[in-house]
């Protein structure tokens, strides 16, 4: 009987001996019987699948996902913190260069104010010295007259003299002041 269940077995796909006739799975009689078992595989593959990986994929697309959409909400507040930072910036930076430029000006009023009071200081200081030397030159002249009309007087008294005459002395201060316009 051991011989009757071997030689039941053996058919198109199994010689004799039990050993397979080419390849066991493109055989026509075992088709039935692996699709039989892909199913059953699929099945258990697609509920492993379905229960287990499947939602931990997705879940983890979802974190990524709103993790996506956080930076994205985050880059453009950033974004606009950043352009309102510029135009902060460039408010103050505008602010300072007019702040400078009344600096500046103010700086340059107040150096002209300092120098108009240093021009007019400057400006009285040599008025009165300019009538200093004025007064001082009017005294030189008035003295060098008096005292040209002092030495005209004594040389036309030598003068006199010399010639073997009697010097009047009023005669000759009258001469001597009607000529040179000065002199007692």
């Amino acid at each position: 009987m051991a011989t009757d269940t071997h030689e039941a077995t053996a058919g198109a796909c199994v010689d004799g001996g039990g050993s397979a006739i080419g390849m066991p799975q493109l055989c026509a009689d075992w088709i039935p019987n692996q699709i039989f078992w892909l199913v059953i595989a699929l099945v258990a593959l697609f509920y492993i699948l379905s229960r287990v990986a499947l939602p931990r994929i997705a879940s983890v697309l979802a974190e990524r996902s709103g993790t996506i959409t956080n930076d994205l909400g985050a880059a453009e507040e950033l974004k606009e913190r950043a352009t309102e930072a510029e135009a902060a910036y460039d408010k103050a930076l505008a602010d300072a260069r007019a702040q400078a430029n009344e600096i500046v000006a103010k700086a340059k009023a107040d150096i002209q104010a300092e120098l108009d009071v240093e021009l007019s200081k400057a400006d009285a200081e040599i008025a009165a010295k300019t009538a200093e030397s004025e007064k001082a030159i009017g005294e030189i002249r008035d003295n060098a007259l008096q005292s040209v009309a002092d030495v005209a007087k004594d040389t036309a008294g030598e003068i006199v003299t010399a010639l073997g005459g009697t010097v009047d002395q009023d005669a000759i201060n009258a001469a001597v002041s009607a000529r040179v316009g000065g002199g007692s």
